[in-house]
């Protein structure tokens, strides 16, 4: 396959089986593996976030994971600022950069020349908004910009937070993956039916709790973070953390987080339908 000065990008919904699919992909290519993970970012939150192990990479080198620590944040525009210079670089070392990953802004970060705007954090309409439950923020954002609102993580507090605060300064979020790429890209989508996907999200997430994802959660709780932290973590670690508190039983964690990662995982394959015209669906068989 010639690859050169070619940025590959390998997308899908959660555990469709990208990052076993992006090591496969490197291996034949000469490439490199860049995360476009939101939460893979994050030290220590490993079996929750579906982090690639060290025998799993295979010998590919791998990056953007585990960079920053739990307490601190993280922007779009941050990832951009980090990740850009590491592509730049596998291209100059003539390998090829392999962008993997299931957050959408990440990827467009990369492969688009947008530009995002750098508006400082509002911290009085931060804390008015902090007194509305998330129902009420996302249906602000629906009525503010219903086009961001389409891709937004709904139960996501702090992007939701964020994108009204942009919105309070610039008028609406400007769109993402609309403007001209960067690089010669070539797009992987990989592509389960819906019963299959469905059958390995239940099968991960047993997975995932027999290697000890619980302990992940009680870990946080030893790290005293907001409710408003946890929520940006994702799905597993709020469901987690509730059941962890008391207000859940074990039993219904699971069932809650099947279904949001279900819903969760048609958010995505949404999200992937404007990559549609210029992309390769992958089959995933089993």
């Amino acid at each position: 396959m010639n690859s050169v000065n070619k940025v590959l990008v390998v997308l899908g919904p959660t555990a469709s089986g990208k990052s076993d699919f992006a090591v496969e992909l490197a291996k034949k290519v000469d490439g490199e593996v860049i995360s476009a993970d939101s939460r893979q970012i994050y030290r220590g939150l490993d079996i929750g976030t579906g982090k690639i192990t060290e025998n799993e990479m295979k010998g590919i080198r791998h990056h953007m994971i585990g960079i920053i620590d739990i307490e601190e944040s993280f922007s779009v525009a941050e990832y951009q600022k980090r990740a850009i210079p590491i592509l730049e670089d596998i291209l100059a070392r003539g390998k090829t950069p392999i962008i993997c990953g299931g957050t959408g802004q990440y990827i467009d970060a990369l492969i688009y020349t947008n530009t995002f705007p750098h508006i400082p954090p509002n911290e009085a309409l931060r804390t008015e908004l902090e007194q509305h439950t998330t129902d009420v923020l996302f249906s602000s954002l629906e009525k503010k910009d219903p086009s961001r609102a389409k891709t937004i993580d709904r139960h996501n507090r702090v992007r939701l937070i964020r994108a009204l605060e942009i919105i309070e300064s610039y008028g609406k979020v400007p769109p993402q993956g609309t403007n001209t790429l960067r690089y010669k890209t070539e797009i992987y989508i990989l592509s389960p039916s819906k019963e299959l996907l469905r059958e390995r999200i239940a099968r991960r997430l047993e997975k995932r709790l027999a290697e000890g994802m619980l302990k992940e959660g009680e870990k946080l709780l030893t790290c005293s973070l907001s409710e408003k932290k946890i929520a940006s973590l994702g799905l597993e670690y709020i469901h987690m953390n509730n059941y962890l508190t008391g207000a859940c039983s074990y039993n219904e964690m699971k069932e809650k987080l099947t279904t949001k990662i279900w819903q969760y995982a048609k958010r995505q394959m949404t999200w992937n339908k404007k990559y549609s015209s210029n992309s390769i669906l992958v089959p995933v068989l089993t």
